[in-house]
C-alpha cells in the first residue's frame, strides 16, 4: 500500500468514526413537533382587525385560534406558513414576516410543540373575495377579539408590538391600504396600530416629508363637501426607502 493510500485510508477512518459519534449524539436527543401560527392583521379603512378561525381538532376544538398548522417534513417554516394561510383562508401573495419562536414546554398539552409565529398585513377590502365562508375565517376588532387558545393571545400582543415598532421605522403600513387613499385614512391606520390619537397637523407634515406619496387630482367627498385628496404610494421610493424610512412616530406621547 502506498503512502497516499495509507493517508486516504486513515482519513476515511477518522471520517467514519466522527460520523458514528455524531449519529450517537443525534439519536440521544428528544424530538419535537414544529408548527407555524399566523397573526393576520387587516385594515378596512376605519378599524384594525385580526383574522381568526375555530380550531378543528382537540384539545380546544371549536375555540378561537390563530391560523396555524404543522410544518411538513419537506418544507421550511416560511413555506408552511404560506401553505397553511392559503389552505385555511384562501389568502396568498400577501405581506408575511416571521415574528419569533414560541417554545414553552407545556404550551401544547398534547405534545411538545415549537411554534414559529408570523404576522401578515392586508387591506381587508382588497382580499375580501379571497376570504369566504368555505374557510370559516372571521374578522374581529383587534381590541374586541375573543379569548384565544394556548399562548395565542401572547402572540397577538407580541405581533402588535412588533408592528408598532416597524411602522415607526419602515413604510410597512402601506401594505394595509388600497392603491389610492387619503391622509386621514392613513392617520386612522397609524392610530389604530398604536392605539392612540395623533395630532393631525404634525402627522400630515411628517408623512408629506417622507416623499413617498403622490398626490392625485381626485378627491374623496364621502366625509365632507370639501373632501380630501387621494394619494398613491410611489412604489420606486417605497422600495428604496423600506430599510431607511424616516422615523414617523419617534415619541407618540409628544405628538
Amino acid at each position: 500500500m502506498t503512502i497516499n493510500n495509507l493517508s486516504n485510508f486513515y482519513n476515511l477512518g477518522k471520517f467514519l468514526n466522527a460520523n458514528r459519534n455524531a449519529m450517537r449524539g443525534y439519536s440521544g436527543q428528544p424530538h419535537y413537533l414544529v408548527a407555524v401560527d399566523c397573526i393576520v392583521f387587516g385594515f378596512d379603512g376605519e378599524h384594525l382587525k385580526i383574522l381568526l378561525v375555530k380550531r378543528g381538532l382537540e384539545p380546544e376544538k371549536d375555540k378561537w385560534s390563530l391560523i396555524g398548522g404543522f410544518v411538513a417534513e419537506d418544507e421550511s417554516p416560511d413555506d408552511a406558513a404560506n401553505r397553511i394561510l392559503k389552505k385555511n383562508t384562501g389568502l396568498e401573495g400577501i405581506y408575511l414576516e416571521q415574528l419569533q419562536i414560541y417554545g414553552e414546554p407545556k404550551r401544547d398539552p398534547i405534545e411538545r410543540t415549537l411554534s414559529v409565529g408570523y404576522f401578515a398585513l392586508i387591506d381587508i377590502n382588497k382580499y375580501q373575495t379571497q376570504i369566504n365562508d368555505d374557510f370559516h375565517a372571521e374578522w374581529f376588532l383587534i381590541n374586541d377579539r375573543p379569548k384565544l387558545i394556548f399562548d395565542h393571545d401572547k402572540m397577538v400582543i407580541d405581533a402588535r408590538k412588533k408592528l408598532r415598532y416597524k411602522a415607526a421605522l419602515h413604510p410597512i403600513l402601506f401594505e394595509m391600504l388600497p392603491k389610492k387613499f387619503t391622509i386621514p385614512q392613513l392617520q386612522i391606520l397609524f392610530e389604530e396600530v398604536n392605539d392612540t390619537k395623533i395630532d393631525t397637523r404634525n402627522f400630515s407634515r411628517k408623512i408629506s416629508s417622507t416623499g413617498l406619496l403622490i398626490k392625485l387630482e381626485e378627491k374623496d367627498k364621502s366625509g365632507s363637501k370639501k373632501g380630501a385628496f387621494y394619494f398613491k404610494l410611489d412604489k420606486k421610493k417605497y422600495a428604496a426607502n423600506f430599510q431607511a424610512f424616516l422615523n414617523l412616530i419617534p415619541n407618540l406621547k409628544s405628538i
